[in-house]
């Protein structure tokens, strides 16, 4: 009666067994190190590596509250949603300080004049559909009646190959700042083609801010390699991007 494996297969299970756990301990202990690696970058080594125009939210004990419950596999959906929010606020009133500004007198109430700020006219908003939707109302919060165009990048089935197959903007949107909403960017490559779909309709790179709230570190360098004008204000540089937040927000998981 057969009762398993001869000895030399049994030890040959074993060994790529042991194999296997090996390899997956050092992957494990490479993204470890490099999680360790970026976040303890400094602001000066991360514009070393990835150029000026690539800047972080301010990583305080709030933004680190809300990166850890959003990443947080037993958060419910309605906690998810709320702090996802907060988090979009955040970037998105950040990514408004990008925003060029003149200067403006203004009489008080009092007969005083002050002298402050204001945005110069011709801002819009672009989001990749489905995922950027969800930072469509916090830039609504942020600026009202503002302007939102869509960008539809899909995936082939097959080859895998990005492609922008819906576009809608603005009929001057080539005249306007722009600022382009992406929550998740794990390889850069849906990005790219939102980008270059904005280039065609005459917006300069150095007019778009995208704004974003999870990059890995491959996604920066492909981005910044091939827009080094164009700025990128994320909250979180991380190899592990949550890629289930677009479902997760809006409850399709």
């Amino acid at each position: 009666m057969c009762t398993g494996g001869s000895p030399s297969s049994n030890g040959s299970q074993a060994e790529e067994n042991n194999e296997h756990e090996q390899e997956q301990a050092a992957t494990e202990q490479g993204e470890q190190a490099l999680r360790t690696a970026i976040g303890s970058s400094t602001p000066e080594e991360i514009l070393a590596e990835y150029g000026k125009n690539l800047k972080l939210l301010t990583l305080n004990s709030q933004v680190a509250e809300l990166l850890t419950i959003i990443r947080d596999k037993n958060t419910s959906r309605s906690d998810f949603k709320f702090y996802a929010d907060r988090l979009i606020r955040l970037v998105i009133e950040e990514s408004l300080n990008q925003l060029p500004y003149s200067d403006c007198d203004v009489e008080t109430p009092t007969g005083a004049i002050y002298q402050g700020l204001k945005y110069r006219s011709g801002n819009c908003g672009v989001s990749i559909i489905r995922s950027g939707e969800a930072m469509e109302q916090g830039l609504r919060d942020c600026c009202r009646s503002i302007r939102i165009g869509k960008i539809l990048v899909e995936s082939d089935a097959n080859t895998h190959e990005a492609r922008v197959v819906y576009a809608r903007f603005p009929d001057d949107i080539g005249s306007r700042q722009v600022l382009l909403m992406y929550p998740i960017m794990s390889t850069g490559n849906t990005v790219l083609k939102a980008v270059n779909v904005l280039r065609e309709h005459g917006v300069p790179e150095e007019c778009i801010i995208l704004s974003n709230l999870f990059c890995t570190p491959v996604a920066a360098r492909t981005v910044v390699t091939a827009f080094p004008r164009m700025q990128i204000l994320t909250s979180e540089l991380h190899p592990v991007a949550p890629n289930h937040f677009g479902q997760k927000y809006f409850g399709t998981d």
